[in-house]
């Protein structure tokens, strides 16, 4: 991972490998994530999203070039490189998280089958099990995308069975009134990019190339302010979710000690 080197990808500086423990040292970033910047800034418009999702698909294309598939892309997984608004860097996102990743060389075939991603991001074909390829990362985007103009997630349920069988399916809706403001330009990419097919799926430099991207500077700027505040549950929601399966987790290994 040490030849990755792009200004959107936190950098790994070092690694130590002791008989017992290995030391992984990263680029310091101190921006948080991005929906908290997102929340904690008040509002944000299809502009800013068009400029936020144009910088981490020129990271991707840029890990793909070398070989990388992240295979892990969500919200969690992108973090500023600054918390001072006053720095150069305070609006710069960083794909983070490569414990994931696979690193293909050129010879090699780039078609992957092991089974891993977070639900809500994973794309079909990784849950066909039929092999796939860095196509992935692309549908990964398109669901952040979906969020990013919505505030909520193109694919939920509760039971993961049902929510796999929606992505397997491209069940997905832009349901009124949350979409009833976002431009067809907008909607247009999204469904370019959740397409079920990988072969039919836009490529990096297509998404760049789409006129929601190419002419983000022309998009709207005005405030998704209903947007935001689905985004805000969703994302407490979501560390509901995660504090309560940290908890159930803790639990589970206390038993196992105490078995022992």
């Amino acid at each position: 991972m040490k030849k990755v080197n792009h200004p959107n990808c936190i950098k790994l500086i070092e690694v130590f490998d002791e008989k017992t423990r290995l030391y992984i040292v990263l680029e310091l970033v101190t921006g948080g994530e991005l929906f908290d910047r997102i929340i904690t800034k008040g509002s944000y418009s299809e502009r800013e999203a068009a400029i936020l999702i144009e910088s981490v698909v020129r990271a991707i294309a840029y890990l793909h070039q070398v070989g990388v598939v992240h295979r892990d892309l969500k919200p969690e997984n992108l973090l500023y490189a600054s918390g001072d608004p006053e720095s150069p860097d305070y609006e710069v996102i960083k794909v983070a998280d490569f414990g994931l990743a696979k690193v293909v060389m050129p010879t090699e075939d780039h078609t992957m089958s092991t089974t891993c991603g977070t639900p809500g991001y994973v794309a079909p074909e990784v849950l066909e099990q039929r092999g796939y390829g860095p196509e992935v990362d692309l549908w990964s985007i398109g669901v952040i995308l979906y969020i990013l103009l919505c505030g909520f997630p193109p694919f939920y349920d509760e039971n993961n069975s049902v929510l796999f069988s929606q992505i397997k399916k491209g069940d997905y809706s832009f349901p009124s009134p949350y979409w009833d403001d976002i431009s067809s330009e907008a909607k247009d990419l999204v469904k370019k990019l959740l397409q079920v097919n990988p072969a039919k799926r836009l490529k990096s430099e297509e998404i760049v190339e789409h006129p929601w991207i190419s002419s983000r500077h022309s998009n709207s700027s005005s405030a998704l302010l209903l947007q935001q505040e689905q985004l805000k549950k969703y994302v407490a929601r979501g560390r509901f979710k995660r504090a309560i399966n940290t908890v159930v987790a803790t639990n589970r290994i206390k038993a196992l000690t105490v078995g022992k």
